[in-house]
């Protein structure tokens, strides 16, 4: 009887290691992004605070939902990423734990084969890692779908929707605050003037 060979058994732990690497690397360039997104929407976010201009204002609302929706796809990317590496890191442990029983315990590997239940428990738990990588996508399929769904179309495309309408009271709230409190603090300056 031959043995038939898996493309694991020709897979290193160098190569592994080198490709959660990279897949760190990604990860932490997209977090890189997501700073500098947040970092863009505080930014509009305070000019949109000191706009006056009401189509100003619904410029930043709308530059600023659309840096939140693309904030959202970068940290669904980064998940995954993260995802995969996890994974890559079961497998690195995989490798390492199937090296230190051969080189420890000079194990055959007719003999690890002939542990029925050990190997069934083995192939079971691959199978439900396999099971859960798979639910994750599926998941984040539905999501986006459910969020497409739930957007509403505007009529025009220059319109306000909820999102842009709430930045924007946002916006006056904290425009009529600052006004208020400019009032007062030049208020006792008026009235030492008077005196």
């Amino acid at each position: 009887m031959g043995w038939f060979k898996s493309k694991y058994d020709k897979l290193t732990r160098e190569e592994v290691v080198d490709a959660i690497c990279k897949l760190e690397k990604e990860t932490q360039n997209i977090e890189d992004e997501l700073v500098e997104k947040q970092n863009q929407i505080n930014v509009l976010m305070e000019k949109g605070k000191k706009e006056t201009d009401k189509q100003i204002k619904l410029f930043y609302a709308k530059r600023i939902n659309s840096l939140k929706a693309e904030r959202e796809q970068s940290v669904q990317r980064a998940m995954y990423l993260m995802y995969n590496v996890q994974l890559m890191n079961k497998l690195k442990a995989a490798i390492d734990d199937n090296q230190f029983f051969k080189n420890t315990s000079k194990v055959s590997l007719g003999n690890l084969l002939s542990d029925q239940k050990g190997l069934a428990k083995f192939l079971n738990k691959t199978l439900n890692t396999r099971v859960a990588a798979e639910d994750v996508l599926t998941s984040a399929d539905e999501t986006f779908k459910a969020v497409e769904d739930a957007y509403e179309k505007n009529g025009t495309i220059y319109g306000m929707n909820d999102q842009d309408d709430a930045l924007l009271a946002m916006f006056e709230t904290e425009e009529m605050v600052a006004d208020e409190q400019q009032m007062y603090s030049e208020k006792p300056k008026a009235q030492e003037d008077t005196e």
